[in-house]
């Protein structure tokens, strides 16, 4: 990724200014130290592999060593505080997530501002929720399941008060108009062994962990909560398809730099990783995982970004819930 004088002008960049004279100087002699990307989660879950994997293959591109740096706490967003206050020279990476958005209308004090204080890089992936209920409920199918809460009172959990988990289906509740009881858990492990228990009866999941269990006939799955059927489980139904039209709700990673961060290094961080993320092998090691390959430029992830912020805001509005 180091780039010379001649791909710097090919860019396009006005170098003949000032501020484009730095911004080529810096850029000329990118990366010149390893590279910190950071995780807002723990190692050894799905955040953390997507990382990985997306790491070492930059780090072989670049010639510099890419450290994958796990800072879980605060909701995810201690590692997004750290990444605000970073140099913005591009040796920092953030691993943006969804939670990211979910955050800004969901804590009242936030030490970041996911618009203000970062440059959009490129989406990664996502990985779909899907909507999984223990087998003894009596609904196969979105259209079943709204005419069962029409008869009967139903449940489903979640992994937290202001979780996507239960934003999710807060969303899906209000979009199918059925009245569900909310039973929140402290964390995915003990909400899906009680719905593996059938002490609940059903819950919305991101799709890796779920998917042995749908497997082996442990859970029944409803539908998939995003735009087209996922490639990790081509045969089960979008709820858009099944009954919502339009339902769509995944959590999604990318990645971000600090503002200030010199457009030709956006530029040549985001073509290094539509490179990585167009190999077949390390698409087809990400599906195994659960995740679709998405990829984008800097300008499309920060549209997303700028549409997910009011989608999830107005599923908080609706749930009440809210942090200090």
């Amino acid at each position: 990724m180091k780039l010379s004088a001649a791909s710097v002008v090919s860019l396009g960049l006005p170098a003949v200014i000032s501020g484009g004279v730095i911004e080529c100087a810096a850029a000329e002699k990118f990366p010149s130290r390893p590279i910190r990307f950071l995780v807002a989660f723990p190692p050894g879950g799905g955040a953390d592999t997507l990382a990985r994997v997306v790491g070492q293959e930059l780090a072989e591109r670049v010639g510099q060593q890419v450290v994958i740096d796990n800072r879980a706490g605060a909701g995810g967003n201690l590692a997004a505080e750290i990444a605000a206050r970073a140099a913005p020279d591009g040796h920092t990476l953030l691993q943006a997530t969804v939670g990211h958005a979910i955050s800004t209308s969901l804590y009242q004090k936030l030490g970041f501002d996911l618009v203000r204080d970062f440059a959009p890089v490129s989406l990664l992936a996502s990985t779909p929720f899907v909507l999984v209920a223990t087998p003894s409920l009596a609904a196969t199918s979105v259209n079943e399941l709204k005419a069962l809460a029409k008869a009967k009172q139903l449940n489903y959990a979640s992994s937290g008060n202001g979780s996507p988990s239960h934003l999710a289906m807060e969303m899906f509740r209000s979009a199918a108009q059925l009245e569900l009881q909310h039973i929140p858990y402290k964390g995915v492990a003990p909400a899906t062994t009680d719905l593996l228990g059938g002490q609940v009866m059903m819950m919305f999941s991101t799709i890796a962990p779920a998917l042995p269990l749908i497997r082996a006939g442990k859970l029944r799955p409803i539908g998939l909560a995003s735009r087209t059927r996922s490639a990790t489980a081509p045969d089960v139904p979008t709820i858009s398809e099944s009954g919502v039209p339009g339902f769509e709700a995944s959590t999604w990673f990318g990645v971000l730099v600090p503002t200030g961060t010199p457009r030709p290094v956006v530029a040549a961080l985001n073509s290094d990783l539509a490179a990585i993320l167009k190999q077949p092998a390390t698409r087809a090691r990400l599906v195994t995982q659960g995740f679709d390959v998405i990829g984008s430029s800097p300008e499309e992830f920060a549209a997303h970004i700028r549409a997910e912020i009011p989608k999830w805001a107005e599923a908080i509005k609706r749930s009440g819930a809210r942090i200090d």
